[in-house]
């Protein structure tokens, strides 16, 4: 986790289509812990990766009474095929128009290759059942960030 601006703050809200085109909203997760991640594209090495390990690690989450919630810029079709074909269990949601990514401070300048484009900064935000962020993490990278996710929750529960 790194010092952030955002933790303390009241998280932006959000409403935004899931997989099967149902509006999900912030305060729907009133009273839990929810942990919502933002990455960059469905079936991507990395974004498999993080999501498969989100997906194994549901049961651990669950039983701190938190929820899991991916959003990235895909469509709810995309999502759909990606949930379907790597067998996840979460939640994610579609911010075609990035304007969630936007209020998280996530939809960012990025270059690569030389060329400059604007996208997903990986991270992840930790928000409290009052729905305070309580953790923030940017630039994440995959390997060990769920278990150090896992562990702050654990540490603030």
């Amino acid at each position: 986790m790194i010092e952030d601006s955002m933790v303390g703050e009241e998280a932006p809200m959000f409403c935004l289509p899931d997989a099967r085109e149902r509006e999900v909203c912030l305060e729907d997760y009133s009273g839990k812990w929810l942990v919502l991640y933002f990455y960059p594209r469905d079936n991507t090495s990395a974004c498999t990766l993080e999501a498969r390990t989100f997906s194994e690690e549901l049961d651990d989450f669950a039983a701190l009474k938190a929820e899991i919630v991916g959003v990235s810029p895909d469509t709810v079709v995309s999502h759909k095929k990606f949930i379907d074909s790597k067998e996840l269990k979460l939640c994610l949601l579609s911010d075609v128009q990035h304007e969630i990514m936007e209020k998280y401070g996530v939809w960012k300048k990025k270059r690569m290759y030389g060329r400059e484009f604007m996208g997903v900064e990986r991270s992840t935000f930790l928000i409290d059942p009052e729905g305070i962020i309580r953790g923030v993490w940017r630039k994440v990278k995959v390997p060990g960030h769920i278990e150090e996710v896992k562990k702050t929750l654990q540490s603030l529960v």
